[in-house]
């Protein structure tokens, strides 16, 4: 959780990048994955980024072996592709435009990356890399597929501060 310091503590939750598979299987084995699930349905902003992403998603298949069956969150309405753009050697980085963080591009570093092939109705596309979705929001959930934590770049993860202080705005009003 991240907290700030101050009268009231602000809280966001970011799922780091790693191996989804793994990740799942600790959270359920910890059951994590439940107390997790709770505070994003009750509006916790949450960051999750390439793994993170896979652990958010409806639905997860992989490009090589197809259906998996790893324990995730299931909480964002969107269908992910792990591994799409290739495997640990297919790694590259990508100037990506993204709206939501100003006119300037963001270098978007991608290990082992997955995609977002299909969106529900509420979710809204951050951004795309060669008409891939690569970025996208729903409500207080932001899902990557690239690495924003290798750049030194900050301006995604200051639009995530600003979603944790846009709900602590709303429960003080």
């Amino acid at each position: 959780m991240v907290r700030s310091s101050g009268s009231r503590a602000r809280n966001g939750l970011i799922i780091p990048g790693g191996e989804s598979t793994v990740i799942g299987r600790l959270a359920d084995y910890n059951k994590a994955l439940k107390a997790v699930k709770e505070q994003i349905y009750d509006g916790v902003p949450v960051l999750g980024t390439c793994a993170g992403l896979v652990m958010l998603a409806k639905k997860v298949y992989d490009r090589v072996v197809g259906e998996v069956k790893q324990p995730i969150l299931g909480v964002m309405d969107i269908v992910v592709e792990r591994n799409a753009f290739g495997r640990q050697r297919e790694s590259f980085e990508a100037d990506l435009d993204i709206p939501s963080l100003g006119e300037k591009t963001f270098r978007g570093i991608f290990i082992r990356a997955p995609a977002i092939r299909e969106t529900g109705p509420e979710v809204k596309h951050l951004c795309k890399l060669n008409e891939v979705i690569v970025a996208a929001q729903q409500h207080n959930m932001i899902g990557v597929a690239f690495h924003p934590e290798l750049t030194d770049d900050t301006r995604l993860h200051q639009y995530f501060i600003e979603k944790i202080m846009e709900k602590e705005n709303r429960l003080k009003q």
